[in-house]
């Protein structure tokens, strides 16, 4: 176009390169294992032979397995690297169909490894260290395979590599497939190629193993950590050689200078140990390959990667099963309160509390949805997004508040009210279990020292007798009941009781627990009918409002009759109407109960039941205080 119209167009080829650079970039710096995968197979990869050839000096292929056989599936010889004399072995794929047909698409036959077999021996007589390239799906598993012992020469090379005496280097640099690749890589150091994969089965194998469908090999690839960088974290491999952007085939030349320098560190890092070292260094190395420890704490990391359980989406739990994890739990906080461990730790009560907040919180976003709240929420929002200070005005705080107050106003109208309410209640019995086991546990100690003071009053000499020579007589009257006791035996059981109780609360107020008053049986009794009486009248008050309100006294009739419509299977529908107005008809109660003459009378009563007890407010025992 330049050429055709004059112009120049630089800037903006420039523009365009470094927006493909980015792109490129970003594209191969966020792989996914499947991804890798596919780049480890890729047509253009560099084969072993390339990479021999970049990075030596010279070289001497070596044929045969001195058995009558050559494998050309596996590849090796002798070569320098800056005058170093070094055993090279590897797998050879081809770089295309007439050569993949030739190397056997890298899958070696039993022939193959036991040329590997031989020339390790050779390098181990003369010597040399040894350096092997990974690249292959695995071994050949044909029948004649089979019979010629596939397994077998495997298992020889594992058992040789294991105890040679020389250094050995392994490089991953395609893919490292099953036994095939685990012959040549029992090794000091294992280095991969940043791309390069190692795996005990193929992803498409193993999805068809376990999902029936070859198609699931991305989630197999994630799941089976076959990257270089997973190899590292478990591990398996000890470094990974970079590669330029886009894979190897991008810039052979580039990848085969990293790796001559990755043998060349490695090389000078090994060949300072002895012999006996060596073998040692490799017998650790691959001992220590899925161990673990008992009783360590789980890493952090791993512990937030660990799969979670699936929780059940809110809204989806039923009642039921909701009631029974809460009743469940409130048992066992109620049991470990008598316990002196503190409660929670073996509970998840706050796993239960969490599900709990949730529910509700999706029935309060459903309530919003059917009332017309969350679209004028949104709409708000968005008008607040437009605001350039990001500080609400004083319209916005009160159409917000007015929102709210709308909000809070009709949430009883709501169809799904009844089982917010029911989950809000579950979650308040949950509360209140918590509350309780945590003032009974406040408790144990002041109970402790209360029973230990009531037993030395008991001992005291002078009640000791009293107590003695009143159960004696009642042995004597031969009565079974208190009941039965003669008025003269009554007062005495009385009298004896009442000293008792000084005594004790004398030996409390001496221990530092204060003691405001203590309420006789017949205070008790006056208690008791004065509340029946306010009792009775508030239910008349009751009972005349709803003669005197027909809205009121509809809504209960229709909810007798909703209860006994559908009395013994109710439908979703019927519990809804039936929970709307029981709210409905509390709302209508609760204003009678907050009319002037019923509070009236419930001060009255909590005046007499103050003086009754000596309290200011009615209260019996004030908080206990220690010195």
């Amino acid at each position: 176009m330049a050429d055709e119209t004059g112009l120049d167009f630089n800037d903006q080829i420039i523009s365009l390169e470094n927006k493909y650079q980015q792109a490129l970039k970003d594209l191969y710096t966020h792989l996914t294992p499947i991804q890798q995968l596919r780049i480890a197979r890729h047509p253009n990869r560099p084969t072993l032979l390339d990479y021999i050839f970049n990075i030596t000096d010279k070289f001497v292929e070596l044929h045969g397995d001195r058995a009558g056989y050559d494998d050309p599936a596996i590849v090796t010889g002798i070569g320098t690297i800056d005058g170093r004399r070094i055993m090279f072995i590897g797998h050879q794929k081809g770089r295309n169909t007439k050569e993949n047909i030739h190397r056997n698409f890298g899958m070696p036959t039993p022939h193959g490894y036991r040329k590997a077999l031989r020339m390790m021996r050779y390098a181990e007589r003369h010597g040399f260290p040894i350096v092997t390239f990974i690249d292959t799906p695995g071994a050949f598993a044909d029948l004649k395979s089979e019979e010629k012992g596939q397994g077998e020469s495997i298992a020889q090379d594992l058992y040789t590599m294991a105890g040679i005496k020389v250094p050995t280097l392994g490089i991953v640099i395609g893919e490292g497939g099953s036994g095939g690749a685990l012959a040549i890589i029992c090794v000091n150091k294992l280095l991969v190629l940043e791309n390069a994969v190692v795996y005990v089965a193929s992803p498409e194998a193993c999805a068809a193993i376990l999902w029936k469908n070859s198609k699931a090999s991305p989630k197999a690839a994630e799941k089976l950590k076959i990257t270089a960088t997973e190899l590292c974290k478990l591990q398996i491999a000890d470094s990974i050689i970079p590669e330029p952007l886009g894979g190897a085939h991008t810039d052979p030349h580039w990848t085969s200078q990293q790796i001559k320098t990755a043998i060349l560190n490695s090389m000078d890092e090994l060949q300072k140990m002895g012999t006996e070292e060596l073998i040692r260094h490799r017998r650790l190395k691959h001992r220590k390959i899925g161990g673990f420890q008992e009783g360590l704490p789980v890493d952090p990391e791993k512990n937030f990667n660990m799969k979670r359980k699936e929780e059940p989406r809110p809204g989806l739990i039923s009642d039921k099963v909701l009631q029974a994890e809460v009743n469940k739990l409130k048992d066992q906080i109620i049991m470990k309160a008598g316990e002196s461990s503190s409660i929670a730790p073996d509970m998840d009560q706050n796993g239960l509390i969490e599900k709990l907040k949730r529910e509700i919180n999706y029935e309060f976003s459903e309530a919003s949805k059917a009332l017309g709240i969350e679209e004028k929420l949104s709409k708000m929002h968005e008008e607040f997004a437009k605001v350039e200070t990001r500080q609400l005005t004083s319209g916005q705080i009160e159409n917000l508040e007015n929102l709210k107050k709308e909000f809070s106003d009709n949430l009883a109208t709501a169809p799904n009210y009844g089982r917010l309410e029911y989950k809000l209640s579950l979650l308040k019995e949950i509360t209140d279990a918590k509350v309780f086991a945590e003032n009974y546990k406040k408790t144990l100690p002041l109970k402790s020292k209360v029973n230990e003071k009531f037993k030395q009053v008991l001992k005291k000499q002078n009640l000791k007798q009293k107590i003695e020579a009143l159960k004696y007589e009642i042995e004597k009257s031969g009565v079974s009941a208190i009941e039965e006791l003669d008025q003269k035996l009554k007062e005495k059981v009385v009298e004896i009781r009442e000293e008792v109780e000084s005594e004790f609360v004398n030996a409390l107020e001496s221990s530092g627990v204060h003691v405001a008053s203590k309420v006789g049986n017949s205070s008790m009794s006056v208690i008791k009918a004065k509340v029946d009486e306010l009792n009775s009248e508030i239910n008349q008050i009751i009972q005349d409002v709803i003669e005197s309100t027909p809205d009121l006294k509809n809504k209960i009739e229709m909810l007798k009759l909703e209860v006994a419509k559908d009395k013994n299977t109710p439908s979703e529908e019927s519990k809804e109407k039936i929970a709307g107005l029981e709210v409905q008809i509390k709302q209508g109660v609760a204003e009678v109960m907050s009319c002037a003459a019923v509070k009236d009378k419930y001060e009255e009563l909590q005046a007499e039941l103050a003086e009754l007890s000596g309290g200011s407010n009615g209260s019996l025992i004030k908080e206990p205080s220690y010195a």
